[in-house]
């Protein structure tokens, strides 16, 4: 039994926990310093549920699936062990972090004196076959490799590799663009339950749909934010959240002039993508999704730090973004 909220009372938000609000550092830290940083971030969300608000809760997995990778590569080396191709890899990441994720919600909630339910799903996230993203790899996975282990790769496992700002050569696989969340439905359900659902980690796990119908599982990688903006669009989610490791959106960020932008509107943050205020490797994913999320119907994106969640919905902190001025 459930005792603190009504199973369709409240908003219906859609959390995205980028990887640091989860995992300290360029290597992942330790587990220990990852549940540090989980139950900092579970204390805020439960705090959202004690307040009746339905929540599914999405995460990233950089730079755990690049472990992932190291290891997977580091026991075919060592022992033979054969390598796992990388959507498995992915789907391993949504296993451990949705476990860890789930846990410190379990625990958050408990302290809070609320029996709510967690449950973490592995997802599945459907892309399309000639997706221009196939012929173009361009997203770095994985360890760094000399040139010569690189071309050796690329030579007898048919990998893309790619120079990587002079520190090395690393595999680049594509980034479709996702279409479709399988288990999307179960998601709705679990939520309209008031269950909190843990789905679309990492993106989700890429695939294919076949001529037939089947699935089938393909190397790539899918941005976190893009999912989650398409999954709540097919719930029906009010609110997307998108936690990343800056306080909030800034026009001519890191520059002398930065300037905070609290408020954006949707016409607005789309002139200023367009005009490459937004770069594609750091907020211009975000703003696309946002743009995608309120097209689709939500209410209002948020964008903020893991320690400003609660600030940030209340109008304290952050940037909200809306379809029109209020």
């Amino acid at each position: 039994m459930m005792r603190g909220r009504g199973a369709n009372s409240g908003r219906h938000f859609i959390i995205a926990l980028g990887g640091n609000a989860i995992v300290p550092g360029a290597r992942g830290g330790s587990y220990e310093e990852q549940r540090r940083l989980t139950r900092r971030i579970a204390d805020q969300i439960a705090a959202l549920a004690a307040r009746g608000h339905r929540l599914v809760l999405t995460h990233g997995n950089g730079p755990v699936v690049g472990n992932i990778v190291l290891r997977n590569e580091a026991g075919f080396q060592l022992h033979g062990i054969p390598r796992m191709p990388l959507y498995i890899c992915g789907a391993d990441s949504q296993g451990g972090l949705g476990y860890m994720i789930q846990q410190g919600m379990q625990n958050a909630l408990r302290n809070k004196g609320l029996r709510i339910p967690v449950v973490s799903l592995v997802t599945q996230v459907e892309v399309a076959a000639d997706d221009p993203a196939f012929a173009r790899p361009s997203k770095p996975i994985g360890p760094f490799y000399t040139a010569e282990a690189a071309e050796r790769l690329r030579r007898d496992l048919g990998w893309s590799v790619m120079e990587d700002a002079s520190r090395g050569w690393r595999r680049v696989v594509p980034s479709p663009v996702p279409r479709k969340v399988v288990e999307w439905e179960v998601i709705q359900k679990l939520t309209r339950a008031g269950v909190i659902t843990i789905a679309v980690g990492g993106g989700g796990v890429p695939v294919i749909r076949q001529p037939d119908g089947q699935l089938l599982g393909v190397d790539a990688v899918i941005d976190k934010d893009h999912s989650s903006a398409l999954l709540g669009r097919l719930v029906g989610a009010d609110s997307l959240v998108l936690i990343t490791s800056v306080d909030r959106v800034y026009r001519n960020f890191g520059k002398s002039t930065q300037e905070p932008l609290p408020t954006l509107t949707a016409d607005t943050a789309g002139r200023l993508l367009a005009a490459g205020e937004f770069p594609p490797g750091s907020m211009g994913p975000k703003i696309e999704a946002a743009l995608a999320f309120l097209a689709g119907g939500g209410s209002e994106v948020h964008i903020t730090e893991p320690d400003s969640l609660l600030a940030a919905l209340a109008g304290e902190a952050g940037t909200r973004i809306v379809s029109r001025g209020d």
